[in-house]
């Protein structure tokens, strides 16, 4: 047998078993990374509607609040008014005045009311935990994309959070 002269088998595959494996492993790689960041997605916005369903219900009651007040301004108005003026004109003040003291009280009614519906929605806030997590997922992402290694994060999903099952 010359120098250098290599002898195959015809029954060894071995070569291309391991090829295949090796492909069979990426795919495999891909598969669950594309599953893996669906899921982190998924789980990003199943955050964010928890953070912002309290801020959603504030801002619900102050909008409320906010249509209440407008409608005792601009529909109270008319009806109530007329009733207390012509009250006030017939325990003696001139009719004039019992009008503008009755739409003074509306006014004054609607602004308390106004200013209730403003305080509600001034409580809402950011949401500050999907943002710190988006923030973390985009510089993980952007850390593998440029070949860095990050450290594997193992902690467990807030209890106010529905996991994803993709």
């Amino acid at each position: 047998m010359a120098k250098g002269t290599v002898i195959v088998d015809a029954g060894d595959t071995g070569g291309a078993d391991a090829h295949l494996d090796t492909q069979q492993s990426l795919g495999q790689l891909v598969s669950t990374a594309t599953s893996d960041l669906s899921a982190l997605v998924h789980d990003e916005i199943a955050l964010l509607k928890a953070e912002t369903r309290e801020d959603i219900k504030r801002a619900g009651a102050g909008g409320a609040a906010l249509g209440i007040a407008a409608v005792l301004v601009l529909f109270g108005i008319p009806v109530l008014s007329f009733a207390a003026a012509y009250g006030l004109h017939a325990l003696g003040l001139a009719l004039g005045w019992s009008f503008l003291i009755v739409f003074g009280v509306h006014l004054l009614l609607g602004g308390v009311v106004a200013v209730w519906g403003i305080a509600k929605m001034r409580k809402m806030s950011k949401p500050e935990r999907a943002m710190n997590s988006a923030k973390e997922t985009a510089t993980v992402i952007s850390d593998s994309l440029r070949g860095r290694g990050h450290p594997v994060d193992r902690r467990k999903p807030a209890a106010d959070v529905a996991r994803s099952e993709s």
